[in-house]
């Protein structure tokens, strides 16, 4: 969610805190602040709104040291202002730190605090973690034991970094729900709640699990667990490219991310295919795989648009294997104790691998003894090594807050794996070439599917000012439906609401009218004569619709305003084809709006709070 930098080494750290944090932009965030400490003194600077406004408050030649931390926050305690935009310091200014996440004894720790004579600036749940080290501190501890000791005392979650007068040579880090990755330089190291902060400088990293720190000199660095017990780490290696986190010319990076789809969808499937068999391989399941194969019955948990693909690969799943697949939003899943088996699949779905409530329903499973796999795209995240094996969707680091290239990924890999369930169950070989040929040539068809863009776009301008959109769906098209409407909401800040479509008649059709635009999937399936019943339906009643249609197929063209054709595929892979229209769609509309699409508001690209 929000945004941490450190760095400590021989070079100045200012330019590279700032280069870091505008790496990190699109995690969301409302403000910015970066602390550097020189000669024993630390310097702080924040600012509310975006990194350039605090870069127009600093001069470099003036804002100087080695050792620096740095923060994008998102809101949670206290509205966004100056005084609460991280760093937060003590007392006296000797301790200042940057924390992701949210505290959630804080009020009774601040009660203390203050009674114990500790004065506090600002609303946030954070600043109490200083003053608690400083409290601990000041009663003749080390530094080391009092930052320990007031890690066991709060409740919650946190990713933070902290420097201070009292030890001006070290980064203390810690981790608890909340991502934090070291980077290893020559003489120096990095910290950041991303690898993105860290790819211009290093890409040998290690990762802090939950319940541990890092302790950082110049020297070298230790980590251990807040039990103070020692831990090894094991040094990773990034494999991405930092181009992969640029625009490379498109005006967004929500638009580039729409176009890399027929790479990405390629890359989701690559070595993963057998044609002559029929059959699909997934080697991050080797492990399990006798437990994937045996499940009687398979949940999927996720949130936003994960969950979205999850309902996809519901249908898929129970149509092609005949295994019974419920889907939870992983909010609800956590809380309401499930009833889970221990020949139970449990599958998780994240784009970043670090949303919180999917990770606390992760550990839900595990601990009720289900298998628990994982389809995420970020390598090395905490999901990835928490669950018992799982996919990697490979679609490459997604810097739109709003997801597509993830979301088009994470259907292909449930695709993959449905493939793999049913030739083992109910599939024959002849059917599973027939279903991989279809897969091969998917690339190819999302590709041709983004030549409607003009179209798009053309609509786009006729219904940018419209204030509300319905979208429906059925059978497969119905999450597309909802995602699409997300899509809309979430970047043009339109109301926008998707329905299955034969439960319009049970509340929306009282919205229809000629202010109403209603987006319509009726590609030719197996409830293509019902779409069109639906359609007549609004139509009746003034409505407007955008039909997204099978190429070749004009039988809409006088009942509908606008078409928007797609090549034609496997029902069960449509959604992989439908959803770019929506896709572009919800980008052009609010980009007429003068929206910021890459860092919509109030939004996070990943979600580490409840």
């Amino acid at each position: 969610m929000c945004g941490i930098v450190g760095y400590i080494g021989k070079r100045e750290a200012y330019p590279i805190l700032i280069n870091g944090l505008k790496r990190l932009e699109y995690r969301g965030y409302d403000s910015a602040g970066i602390a550097l400490l020189e000669d024993g003194h630390i310097r702080v600077e924040k600012q509310v709104g975006k990194i350039s406004a605090l870069e127009s408050i600093i001069q470099p030649e003036q804002f100087t040291g080695t050792t620096g931390i740095a923060h994008t926050r998102w809101a949670t305690h206290g509205e966004p202002n100056r005084e609460n935009a991280h760093p937060h310091s003590d007392c006296k200014g000797d301790i200042v730190l940057v924390h992701n996440g949210i505290i959630e004894n804080y009020q009774s720790l601040r009660q203390m605090l203050m009674e114990k004579g500790h004065h506090f600036k600002t609303e946030t749940d954070t600043e109490i973690i200083a003053h608690l080290i400083e409290e601990l501190y000041q009663n003749g501890t080390s530094f080391e034991e009092a930052f320990l000791g007031a890690l066991q005392q709060v409740e919650g979650t946190y990713g933070l970094a902290l420097i201070t007068r009292h030890e001006p040579d070290r980064i203390y880090a810690a981790r608890k729900g909340s991502p934090l990755v070291v980077g290893i330089g020559d003489g120096e190291y990095f910290l950041g709640s991303d690898a993105a902060a860290l790819i211009a400088h290093t890409r040998d990293v290690f990762y802090l699990e939950d319940g541990e720190i890092a302790i950082i000199s110049r020297d070298g660095f230790i980590t251990k667990t807040i039990k103070n017990e020692v831990v090894e780490k094991k040094i990773e290696r990034i494999t991405f490219d930092l181009e992969r986190i640029e625009k490379a010319g498109y005006p967004h990076f929500m638009l580039k991310e729409i176009y890399e789809q027929p790479r990405t969808v390629a890359d989701c499937m690559r070595g993963r295919l057998l044609p002559d068999e029929g059959v699909t391989k997934l080697g991050g399941l080797t492990n399990i795989l006798h437990n994937v194969m045996r499940a009687r019955k398979i949940f999927i948990t996720a949130c936003g648009t994960s969950y979205h693909a999850g309902l996809i690969g519901e249908y898929m799943i129970e149509e092609h294997c005949r295994v019974p697949v419920e889907v939870e939003y992983a909010s609800e899943f956590r809380y309401r104790d499930p009833i889970i088996q221990d020949d139970n699949l449990v599958i998780v779905i994240s784009q970043s691998g670090e949303t919180a409530d999917t990770l606390a329903a992760l550990r839900e499973a595990k601990r009720k003894g289900a298998t628990v796999m994982g389809i995420v795209n970020v390598v090395g995240s905490t999901i990835a090594r928490e669950t018992h094996g799982g996919v990697y969707i490979h679609a490459g680091p997604e810097i739109g807050v709003a997801s597509t290239k993830a979301f088009t990924s994470q259907v292909t890999a449930l695709a993959l794996l449905t493939v793999m369930l049913a030739r083992a169950k109910t599939m024959s070989a002849e059917e599973g070439r027939r279903v991989v040929k279809e897969l091969e040539a998917l690339p190819q068809k999302v590709e041709q599917a983004l030549h409607s863009d003009d179209v798009v776009k053309e609509i786009a301008a006729q219904f940018k000012d419209h204030r509300n959109f319905l979208y429906l769906g059925r059978g497969y098209n119905y999450p597309v439906a909802l995602e699409g409407a997300l899509k809309l909401k979430e970047i043009s800040y339109i109301h926008a609401e998707g329905y299955p479509a034969a439960e319009m008649k049970h509340g929306p059709i009282a919205l229809i009218d000629e202010d109403m635009p209603v987006v319509v999937i009726a590609t030719r399936d197996s409830t293509y004569d019902k779409i069109v019943s639906n359609i007549q339906e609004v139509k009746a009643r003034r409505g407007r619709v955008i039909a997204v249609v099978s190429e070749g197929d004009h039988e809409l063209d006088n009942l509908v305003d606008y078409t928007i054709p797609v090549p034609t595929t496997l029902d069960f892979l449509q959604p992989i084809v439908t959803i770019i229209p929506l896709q572009l769609l919800a980008y052009h509309i609010a980009v007429m709006r003068g929206c910021d699409v890459d860092q919509p508001r109030n939004l996070a690209k990943s979600v580490t709070v409840e």
